[in-house]
């Protein structure tokens, strides 16, 4: 029997979930076959590997040994992936993934066009929705990995930028500010406030990058709470206050001369965008190709 990469990424997962059935669980096998093929690497080595008690799994001396080896096998095999991605012009295979709103509705749609005309005959399925659905949806097998506006943490979850983005003032073209060339913060913090619902990516960083500057998100005047980019903008444009959006999705409305953009002295709101996809998961190559655009790509010809 030969050493195979298959039992390295099992045995690793066991560990790292601290129970079989977790394993199992989390590379859509059954218990048994996990069991099995744990027992098997123990056999090509001729020692046990984990210690089973009742309530978890421990490594024994030989596992504590094996663990870093595993985990090197495991980055190296990503690494390959990503390498040899930028050569699979002729990949087949579905891309499946999760976006959260701003992401999904305004950025990947410019990204996608560009991505399908390299790699014609990969299929692309995207859903649109909020971070905690996309983290859900990971965690229960049902994505492969999901773009995020905003940092998470998890301990099952890898999380890495991707992309770059920056949030901007926006006003109705018949505000005043609207023939400023740009206002101060404290003009700004004046104003009546349309914003993202609590808890949105958007939300978040417009929050801890005010922080920063030393202004207090909760005087904000805010009249208005909405559960999408779209309906902030076209609460703007009615002039029933300002808001802070991402400038990618503003583009239209700017061109048409329906919202316009003003700076604001001094500050600029830059965030990532991430992607997060489950630790012990080993990507689809389509997603991995994707994943490789994404980071090695000028974007901002297609943004």
């Amino acid at each position: 029997m030969a050493l195979n990469f298959h039992q390295l990424h099992i045995f690793y997962t066991v560990a790292e979930k601290g129970s079989f059935s977790a394993a199992a669980q989390a590379l859509h096998m059954t218990q048994p076959a996990v069991t099995m093929q744990v027992q098997s690497l123990e056999d090509y080595f001729g020692t046990k590997l984990l210690r089973r008690s009742t309530k978890r799994i421990e490594l024994t001396e030989a596992g504590r040994a094996l663990m870093p080896y595993a985990k090197r096998s495991i980055d190296l095999i990503r690494e390959t992936d990503a390498s040899m991605s930028k050569f699979t012009r002729q990949l087949k295979g579905r891309l499946q993934l999760g976006a959260s709103l701003t992401i999904g509705e305004y950025i990947l749609p410019r990204l996608l066009g560009p991505f399908g005309q390299e790699y014609p005959h990969i299929s692309i399925s995207m859903k649109v929705m909020n971070t905690a659905q996309i983290m859900e949806e990971i965690l229960n097998h049902q994505l492969n990995f999901g773009l995020i506006e905003a940092p998470v943490n998890h301990p099952d979850m890898h999380m890495e930028a991707v992309l770059s983005d920056e949030l901007k003032l926006i006003v109705a073209n018949s505000h005043p500010f609207a023939r400023r060339e740009s206002v101060s913060l404290q003009e700004a913090m004046e104003c009546p406030f349309v914003l993202r619902e609590q808890g949105s990516g958007t939300r978040l960083v417009m929050e801890e990058q005010l922080m920063k500057m030393g202004a207090d998100p909760s005087a904000m005047k805010i009249v208005m709470e909405l559960g999408s980019t779209g309906a902030v903008k076209s609460a703007v444009e009615a002039g029933l206050g300002v808001s802070f959006v991402s400038a990618s999705s503003v583009k239209h409305e700017v061109a048409l001369g329906l919202i316009r953009m003003v700076p604001i002295e001094g500050i600029q709101f830059k965030r990532q965008f991430y992607s997060i996809y489950l630790k012990s998961a080993l990507l689809p190559i389509s997603a991995v190709t994707f994943l490789t655009f994404l980071r090695e790509r000028d974007l901002q010809q297609w943004l």
